[in-house]
């Protein structure tokens, strides 16, 4: 099986996510190169498992020109079985390469389907997302696959690297810092509880105005900004709490990294958490925009250990009967088989 992938994102949980896709498709055999934006810093998670090239994709320009003569030399050389586009300005890029199979992954939902002329299979990654392309009136084929994450326990970074005291209780959160994310309503709940720490991993249009806010609520002191980190785990493994306060969140892969690194995880209802995570039994969930009630789950998972370990628990038994690596990937595996032989 040969699989050309292409993907112009930036940085972020689907750049996380096809990282991993693409390294688990490896681990099983699979032949693939991948086309990304220059400068990636997560490009060397994947020289081992395909080849690379780079290239910038822009709607009007000479350089799309030359990008598509460039994807056109590609193909005739390496014949893929499957072409697979990740998000929209790749699905606009997708070429009508007949002897390919060609599919796009939604990771959220669309504003129209006029991205996906040369799609014939849609994956939307929850049920949701599938209905609303539905509605839109896509006719063609749609398949629903969830995501899985790589992360597990590993070794803590040091809390003295953050300035945080060996004891203090922390909540890590980490994302693009845009305003669906809720890393402001994360500020305002820790600031209702004394004494907590928050690490947000991540960055974003939103960095400064959330910096802002940090001041204002007066609690500096507390709240740490380590940027993006490419390799996220080892301070989810320094923390305590793995936080999601999303206002919309189809399913990205923010959704496991608490669980895969053995953390209770609290997340606000939106629309992946309240399909993948059950209340009380492998995660606190809060209503969108709750910050009192987000202030209380943290409060109530600090002073209880028990339910710490109970909500852990409850994360791997999640992430592996539903949404386990080896399910993901299969499930990847059959569409591109059932795919392939319709050439």
């Amino acid at each position: 099986m040969k699989v050309m992938h292409i993907h112009f994102g930036k940085e972020g949980g689907a750049e996380r996510f096809f990282v991993n896709l693409v390294n688990a498709l490896h681990d099983r055999g699979v032949e693939q190169r991948v086309l990304i934006r220059p400068g990636r810093s997560w490009r060397g998670e994947l020289e081992g498992s395909a080849k690379i090239y780079e290239g910038v994709f822009r709607r009007i320009s000479v350089s799309r020109f030359f990008l598509q003569w460039r994807m056109s030399r590609i193909l005739r050389e390496f014949r893929p079985d499957v072409i697979m586009a990740w998000q929209l300005r790749a699905s606009r890029f997708m070429p009508s390469y007949k002897k390919a199979f060609r599919i796009a992954r939604l990771g959220d939902y669309p504003e129209h389907l006029g991205y996906y002329t040369n799609v014939e299979t849609l994956v939307c990654i929850t049920p949701d997302i599938a209905a609303k392309v539905r509605e839109f009136g896509w006719r063609r084929d749609i398949e629903v696959i969830a995501n899985f994450t790589r992360a597990m326990p590993v070794a803590p970074i040091s809390r003295s690297e953050l300035r945080t005291p060996a004891d203090a209780f922390v909540v890590v959160g980490m994302g693009r810092f845009v305003k669906r994310k809720g890393f402001d309503g994360l500020l305002r709940a820790v600031q209702k509880v004394e004494g907590v720490y928050l690490w947000l991993l991540g960055d974003g249009p939103e960095r400064d105005e959330l910096q802002r806010l940090t001041d204002t609520l007066g609690i500096g002191e507390r709240v740490r900004f380590p940027g993006w980190q490419t390799n996220a785990y080892g301070y989810l493994a320094a923390g305590d709490v793995f936080g999601i306060n999303s206002s919309h969140e189809p399913l990205g892969n923010v959704c496991f990294e608490g669980w895969g690194a053995g953390k209770p995880t609290i997340a606000a209802r939106a629309e992946g958490p309240s399909w993948v995570m059950t209340h009380e039994r492998d995660a606190l969930m809060v209503d969108c925009g709750d910050d009192e009630g987000l202030a209380n789950a943290i409060r109530r998972l600090r002073d209880d250990p028990e339910l710490r370990e109970r909500l852990s628990e409850g994360g791997r038994e999640t992430l592996q009967t539903r949404f386990s690596e080896k399910a993901i990937t299969d499930a990847y595996l059959e569409l591109f088989a059932r795919g392939a032989a319709q050439r």
